[in-house]
């Protein structure tokens, strides 16, 4: 049985990585004095915090920088995606070139890919239920959501001291939705809070601008859409078949209203 705790960050570790990531190099004692913290209590940060073995790296002037940039185009992002670019890329895309693309880019990022149950099918489902979320959005919306940001296969692991997984990413300017994709029918529990343990790793990454959004896709189901209790907390979180994952965008985006 998975945790139902999520990961807490502190105010200071989100502060000393948004600063970060706003400029191209930064020393630790021009991090604390723009955010009025001690030296000491900044140093602690950079060299103890999970976070920041994750995401940052010191360079040889001792200034620090982000792995992946708090704005858009969210530069560095691409390094971590088996496939990434703006929704507009994807749907211009052909089903065969854009597995081959994500395949390769899972290869690089070392991502398994072991077909052995039915992997390839899993990435060819969630591809299909994404197009029609974004045919539906195109008779709601103006085309500015051509411009998103798009992930598939988000691995964000590289010194081992956290991990990231998230099966889709879709940015928006002021969202990140984040996407767990099963090809089942029946809500489990257990990937409930597989969908939303990552939100607050995504929270850190994107910033205090985005409001991190996720949502658990049971591609097998149709004509769902509910909000469940994420383990024993009082948080609920967005459920709903592919056929009806424009209802969850509209909940936070209000194409309706």
């Amino acid at each position: 049985m998975a945790s139902d705790r999520l990961p807490v960050f502190s105010p200071e570790e989100q502060a000393v990585y948004s600063l970060i990531s706003s400029r191209g190099g930064v020393m630790a004692k021009e991090i604390a004095s723009a955010l009025g913290l001690t030296r000491q209590a900044v140093n602690h940060l950079l060299f103890s915090s999970p976070l920041m073995h994750e995401l940052c790296y010191q360079d040889e002037s001792f200034r620090w920088h982000a792995l992946i940039r708090q704005a858009p185009v969210h530069e560095g992002l691409y390094e971590f995606s088996g496939w990434y670019g703006t929704v507009r890329e994807f749907l211009d895309t052909r089903e065969d070139e854009w597995l081959s693309g994500l395949q390769e880019g899972c290869r690089r990022i070392g991502r398994n890919l072991n077909d052995a149950r039915g992997l390839f099918h899993s990435f060819l489902d969630c591809r299909e239920v994404m197009r029609i979320l974004f045919r539906d959005l195109s008779g709601m919306t103006d085309p500015s959501f051509l411009n998103w940001e798009l992930v598939f296969e988000l691995r964000i692991n590289r010194a081992r001291m956290i991990r990231i997984y998230a099966d889709v990413l879709v940015i928006t300017p002021d969202h990140v939705f984040s996407l767990e994709f099963k090809m089942k029918d029946k809500v489990n529990p257990d990937e409930v809070l597989q969908a939303a343990k990552y939100c607050p790793f995504l929270e850190v990454v994107f910033g205090p601008h985005c409001e991190i959004c996720p949502a658990l896709v049971l591609t097998a189901s149709s004509d769902l859409f509910d909000f469940v209790p994420i383990g024993k907390t009082d948080m609920l979180l967005p459920v709903c078949s592919g056929d009806m994952l424009f209802n969850v965008f509209n909940e936070y985006l209000g194409f309706l209203a």
